[in-house]
């Protein structure tokens, strides 16, 4: 009963895909309540496919940061934030909202992005900004949305190691249960508690991260041992 209570998401046996291509076949695995997973594995692992699955799983209950940001370049830093809560205005308030920000969601939005190292950026449009104050617009969109659980596709990828620990908790602090696909194992072993692993369309990690080192998450990578080896071979004598 206590594990059907804090199951968020339960995928036992479940092909997953997209149309007729199956990318993750047979998928076991289970999304607890209060769990902050990292999902690690090489490009084309099915990272983005399993995210996906989990997003319509999930349905509203999840915020949503994607992994090429959908901010819309010509509108400025606050109208990109103000869309993760579209809905929940009228369609006159939001055509209102583009020509004179609506004083309410302007205060809130300002709140966020001072706390994301976007202070004064808010008239600013999107298409001016870095790679990695766009990522930190995604996440602040994303974080705008108030809810209870966050899926990101490598949303820390374009920040140095340091913005990467202030956004994970800034997420951390707004999101019981998260998802969120990473390259940096070192985050994944530090800052999550769990870590779910994805190589050649299987999942072959899936454990605390407490119980794993870096040398369990380089198995994931296929060149991981091609490279150790050219390193020790350019080592010797």
């Amino acid at each position: 009963m206590g594990e059907s209570r804090d199951t968020l998401v339960s995928l036992t046996g479940v092909d997953l895909g997209h149309g007729d291509q199956v990318v993750l076949p047979g998928l076991h695995l289970h999304l607890r309540r209060g769990e902050r997973v990292a999902l690690l594995g090489p490009s084309g692992a099915g990272k983005s496919t399993l995210l996906g699955a989990l997003r319509r799983r999930l349905g509203n209950r999840a915020a949503w940061c994607p992994q090429q940001h959908g901010l819309v370049p010509q509108l400025a830093v606050y109208h990109n934030v103000y869309m993760g809560r579209l809905a929940e205005h009228s369609a006159l308030a939001n055509l209102w909202n583009l020509v004179r920000p609506l004083a309410g969601p302007w205060q809130e939005v300002t709140e966020l992005c001072d706390e994301l190292g976007l202070d004064g950026l808010m008239r600013r449009p999107v298409a001016q900004l870095s790679g990695g104050q766009r990522q930190r617009v995604a996440i602040a969109r994303a974080l705008y949305q108030q809810r209870a659980l966050f899926l990101g596709d490598e949303p820390v990828a374009s920040v140095d190691p340091h913005q990467a620990l202030r956004l994970l908790a800034l997420i951390d602090h707004r999101h019981a249960t998260s998802v969120v696909a990473l390259h940096q194992r070192e985050l994944a072993l530090s800052h999550f508690d769990r870590v779910w692993g994805l190589r050649d369309g299987r999942l072959v990690i899936d454990a605390p991260a407490r119980d794993l080192s870096l040398a369990d998450l380089d198995g994931l990578y296929p060149d991981a041992d091609g490279q150790r080896g050219n390193a020790a071979r350019r080592g010797r004598p």
